[in-house]
């Protein structure tokens, strides 16, 4: 499964996660992709739902401070519900793909990975962050800094970012007229699961217009 978007880390500040944080990359090439509910796995006739490697989006934006920040979205949305937990899995590979030259091949891979301690606490390890010092450890639900960087990560359950009137989507294809409401919006207070990461954008070695494609892509242990 595979999401693709294009970030331009010298555009104007883009403010906070949501909707407007993230523009399709143009000319890249067609992939299966996951979209809120239908991953392969979820439409082929007799799968079993596989929410854990269920991309929702990719997002990313620059901060006025140097930094990049890259978010991915899966295993929703949710409605909330009392003691609700993020959705960790430690058979899937979550990854992080960055092209700096527009080859279409990824210069950096961010590779993303839960495990469980014997007492039961969930934490999440990063391989391949650019400007990090090896790999990256830390506990879920919380703001973990990237050794040899300025970095941070954190993974965990917080409210869908992506907006989408699905209302109004409906009668639009039922009706032929357009009818979407931008104060309607299908994902809010839902829940999904997220890794969040912010990098150096010096680290991520852009080029002189710090024009890169993001995507990501998700992979599980036995198929």
């Amino acid at each position: 499964m595979r999401r693709t978007t294009k970030a331009l880390a010298a555009m104007a500040a883009l403010g906070t996660l949501g909707a407007g944080a993230w523009v399709w990359a143009a000319g890249i090439r067609p992939a299966e992709a996951a979209d809120h509910n239908d991953p392969p796995s979820r439409v082929m006739e007799g799968a079993s739902p596989d929410r854990a490697a269920d991309i929702a989006d990719v997002f990313a934006w620059h901060t006025d401070d140097g930094k990049t920040v890259i978010a991915l979205t899966f295993a929703g949305p949710n409605e909330p519900v009392a003691g609700q937990a993020g959705t960790y899995d430690r058979d899937v590979l979550y990854t992080i793909h960055i092209d700096t030259d527009d080859d279409r091949e990824a210069d950096h891979d961010i590779r993303a990975r839960f495990g469980v301690s014997p007492s039961g606490n969930w934490g999440i390890q990063l391989e391949g962050v650019p400007g990090a010092d090896g790999t990256q450890a830390g506990a879920v639900e919380y703001v973990n800094r990237i050794a040899g960087s300025q970095g941070f990560f954190w993974a965990g359950l917080r409210e869908d970012p992506f907006f989408f009137d699905l209302e109004g989507f409906r009668n639009t294809v039922s009706t032929g007229t357009l009818a979407f409401d931008n104060t309607r919006d299908f994902f809010a207070g839902k829940n999904s699961s997220a890794i969040v990461i912010e990098l150096e954008t010096a680290d991520i070695n852009a080029g002189a217009d710090n024009t890169f494609s993001v995507w990501a892509t998700t992979a599980r242990i036995g198929g």
